[in-house]
């Protein structure tokens, strides 16, 4: 069966991994290639990484990557609504066969899935409304904050109120999702949020929250990963093997132009992470 893999140019690793037959069976690669559809969980409110266009169907910068792999595959792609608070459950579960919805690689993700190299990175901003007076990171020591649930974003504001911003009079509120989160910050229940600077550009081409502004960087560049479930060596070796043909093919680039815009392309390496 992994011969149709590797026919396809990518997967020249996955022969090579020494994993005992009755093990191999049970990998994703085998049952997506089996069944003809890579089911890809994505993130939907959280353009230009996922969202819906104006025909209501799944587009973005994961929607694409997960078509991308589909094709190398020789299958069809079904893409999962996924909010971001049920990503790795969805995975765990297996309504899903590969998570590509930005998710950050963390020791504590990792004891319940496995993840794959960095495919993309995200350098992240405070997003506040106009005339808040925000304008660094550390004027969010005393402000009413919200995010999306289990983020990388949620864990850097609850660790800066139980550490530098403690008794200061920072408050965080939870949402399920993006959309729920630009709503609140919309509405006045709180004072700012943390995003992705590329999500901000995207929010500002479409004109729906006018009086969204910049306020400043934070100390995080989001690298974001891949996830399979946790013991499917065999297809995260595949993945990993196919993120490296997406870059050095110049196709990362290409999807990231179409879907970020002109600039530098971002650094993929460790080397833009903050301690």
């Amino acid at each position: 069966m992994l011969k149709r893999i590797l026919a396809a140019g990518v997967g020249v690793w996955v022969g090579a991994i020494n994993v005992p037959a009755s093990h191999a069976a049970e990998s994703a690669l085998d049952t997506v290639v089996d069944r003809g559809v890579l089911r890809c969980g994505v993130v939907l409110d959280s353009p230009p990484s996922g969202y819906r266009n104006a025909r209501n169907e799944p587009d973005g910068f994961d929607v694409a990557y997960c078509r991308d792999m589909a094709q190398v595959m020789g299958v069809k792609a079904d893409i999962i609504e996924t909010p971001a608070s049920n990503r790795i459950p969805a995975l765990v579960a297996k309504r899903i066969d590969v998570l590509i919805a930005s998710t950050t690689g963390t020791p504590q993700r990792g004891l319940t899935i496995a993840f794959s190299r960095p495919y993309m990175s995200y350098a992240t901003i405070i997003i506040s409304r106009r005339g808040s007076g925000i304008s660094a990171f550390a004027d969010l020591a005393d402000k009413r904050l919200g995010g999306v649930a289990g983020t990388t974003n949620e864990a850097l504001l609850k660790k800066e109120m139980a550490g530098s911003w403690k008794g200061k009079g920072a408050t965080y509120t939870a949402y399920g999702g993006d959309n729920e989160a630009f709503l609140a910050l919309e509405e006045g229940k709180v004072d700012a949020i943390l995003q992705a600077v590329g999500v901000f550009k995207t929010l500002q081409d479409s004109g729906m929250f006018p009086d969204f502004v910049n306020a400043g960087s934070v100390p995080l560049n989001d690298l974001v990963s891949i996830g399979v479930r946790r013991d499917d060596v065999q297809f995260l070796n595949w993945v990993n093997q196919f993120i490296w043909s997406q870059n050095v093919s110049g196709r990362f680039a290409q999807l990231y132009r179409t879907y970020f815009g002109d600039g530098p392309l971002p650094d993929l390496s460790t080397n833009t992470v903050s301690p």
